[in-house]
């Protein structure tokens, strides 16, 4: 069985044969992967900086999509999207040819869904609803600022908050790509305070600035940490601005998001939500995963192992 395994932190994967999994045990599944996502939750626990980790070495891969094997919560040839249960995270993860998953990891996966598109939509789609609706607690009328609107969460918050009649506001940074599907857009130079939300997905030097154009009392979310996890904020400024800053924690909302999931999957069967991905072979994540943080391409990067391509 072929996978991509880590032996030390921040040191690239290694395409290997390692030995192929027993049959199931009682609450768990043996799954067929066709393909995996790769998120910056992935890079994350790979360079060694979070908070929880699996025994090295190590699998990483924290969501996937594919077939049921064998198991006892869905018959074989059930079509399966996979998250949590400690996959990637406290044990070995998603990035090899069979999975053995705990039952409460998967969800059934619509025929309508690509298994490139089953295997990416949980974080980016789950994660948007819930910095809008949840955590952001969007109300009629009230104006949303967004950043890193072309990356996956930041896409879909806009296409949500499209499809409540919010005005939302793709924020740019000088030579930028613009946001997909034609979303209105300011650069981020050029903020003012006139916005009640912020949903911030990149972090970094950023979101100092993106705060200046929320209303003294109004709301940032913050969802990620692309452009760096060590935003240089000022109390002061912060305290005079009166923004609240809300840090999206999607594990503890776990069970919410893998509620929501059916009915995010048949918005994206439906084309209510479009979710870009960008398909690469399995062995390719021995180069992406270092470099996962640098890219600028549109599209979710997901590993497969049915339609092969590097580059």
């Amino acid at each position: 069985m072929k996978a991509l395994r880590v032996h030390a932190w921040g040191q690239a994967p290694q395409l290997e044969d390692i030995a192929d999994l027993a049959p199931p045990g009682p609450g768990r599944s043996l799954v067929r992967m066709h393909a995996a996502s790769m998120g910056h939750i992935d890079h994350t626990i790979w360079s060694g900086g979070f908070g929880l980790h699996p025994p090295l070495p190590y699998v990483p891969g924290t969501e996937a999509a594919g077939v049921v094997v064998a198991g006892e919560r869905f018959a074989a040839g059930t079509r399966v999207w996979l998250r949590g249960g400690g996959l990637g995270t406290r044990r070995d993860g998603c990035w090899r040819e069979y999975i053995d998953t705990p039952d409460e990891a998967m969800g059934e996966l619509p025929v309508e869904i690509p298994y490139t598109l089953g295997a990416s939509f949980f974080s980016p789609c789950t994660a948007a609803w819930c910095a809008l609706h949840d955590l952001g607690r969007w109300q009629l009328g009230e104006r949303i600022l967004v950043t890193g609107a072309s990356g996956a969460v930041g896409s879909i918050v806009l296409q949500l908050a499209r499809e409540c009649g919010a005005q939302a506001i793709a924020v740019l940074s000088l030579g930028s790509a613009p946001p997909a599907l034609g979303a209105q857009a300011v650069l981020l130079e050029e903020l003012r305070p006139e916005s009640d939300l912020l949903i911030d997905c990149v972090g970094g030097e950023v979101l100092p600035q993106a705060l200046r154009g929320v209303k003294p009392g109004g709301r940032a979310v913050l969802v990620g940490y692309t452009a760096g996890a060590h935003p240089p904020l000022s109390l002061p400024h912060l305290m005079l601005a009166d923004v609240a800053l809300l840090p999206l924690n999607m594990m503890r909302r776990e069970a919410d998001a893998r509620a929501l999931a059916p009915q995010l999957l048949a918005r994206l069967a439906d084309g209510r939500l479009q979710l870009a991905v960008e398909a690469f072979a399995l062995d390719y994540g021995v180069r992406l995963l270092p470099q996962l943080l640098a890219r600028r391409a549109r599209g979710k990067p997901v590993l497969t192992c049915d339609e092969p391509r590097a580059g």
